[in-house]
């Protein structure tokens, strides 16, 4: 895996715990979305797994999506179908099309897929997900 995207986990490590407060103005969550060009978001209690990712990957160097949906990271780096620690892996989430989740990939236990990731229980934190919605796992060369 490229050395930019172990950085951009680590990044992500060091966020861990980050979360959401009463109210909506939790500035360590605004600051995702405002450093990758969402200045008008004001609030932390939209869906912000997106932001958390583009924000981990734009502070260790590498292209971000600059997309606010989980599953733009479809598009992202290159499709792996083995993953390692700190690739991208994307969920199908809810019963629209465009509803989703990305992480970065920590595990699979062969049911569920384990990953770190921000609003994962209104935090950053690692939780898993089940297998069956799994859409992919990316990783940038």
């Amino acid at each position: 895996m490229n050395t930019k995207q172990k950085q951009a986990f680590e990044i992500a490590l060091s966020q861990y715990g980050n979360k959401e407060r009463k109210g909506g103005e939790n500035p360590d969550i605004l600051k995702y979305f405002h450093d990758i060009g969402f200045s008008e978001i004001k609030e932390d209690e939209i869906p912000w797994c997106s932001a958390f990712v583009n924000w981990c990957m734009l502070k260790a160097g590498l292209p971000i999506t600059k997309n606010l949906a989980a599953r733009s990271w479809l598009g992202w780096g290159k499709k792996v179908m083995v993953p390692e620690i700190g690739d991208i892996a994307v969920f199908k989430r809810g019963t629209l099309g465009w509803q989703g989740h990305v992480g970065f990939y920590v595990k699979n236990d062969g049911f569920y897929v384990w990953v770190l990731g921000g609003n994962q229980s209104d935090e950053v934190r690692i939780s898993k997900y089940p297998g069956t919605e799994l859409l992919g796992y990316r990783r940038y060369e």
